[in-house]
């Protein structure tokens, strides 16, 4: 299954390992529509809203993981807490070209406090706070 990583899972960052070790990385992409992404929480987490059409293109990476390998991601991305899901959306390379229909971890707006920052095109923040040195 194709997946847009557009934070901590994203290569050289700090739950890559964890989640994507068994995963084909595709390239870099970004999303067709805008949307929210912002930098939230105590934990400085990246979050992408489920609000296409605000915000800004977000840059991210495309990975075919194994579907024996989402209960993984759905773990880390905390898939099952209360406003915190799963989606599809579309994303093609950054120059254009093939668009692909991708899963992609979102939040709503119950995790945005406190917000550190506006709408982001692209996360490159090393703030995050993995859930073990919570």
């Amino acid at each position: 299954m194709k997946v847009f990583i557009y934070g901590t899972l994203k290569r050289g960052f700090a739950l890559h390992d964890k989640g994507l070790g068994n995963s084909e990385y595709i390239g870099d992409v970004v999303t067709v529509e805008p949307y929210p992404l912002l930098i939230a929480a105590p934990f400085y987490g990246p979050m992408m809203l489920e609000q296409p059409g605000t915000g800004l293109q977000v840059t991210g990476e495309l990975f075919e993981v194994p579907e024996n390998d989402l209960p993984v991601l759905d773990k880390l991305e905390d898939v099952g807490e209360e406003g915190s899901f799963r989606a599809m959306l579309k994303v093609q390379a950054s120059g254009g070209g093939l668009v692909h229909d991708a899963l992609v971890f979102l939040k709503d707006e119950n995790w945005l406090d406190p917000i550190h920052s506006g709408f982001l095109s692209a996360y490159n923040d090393r703030r995050f706070i993995p859930p073990w040195d919570r």
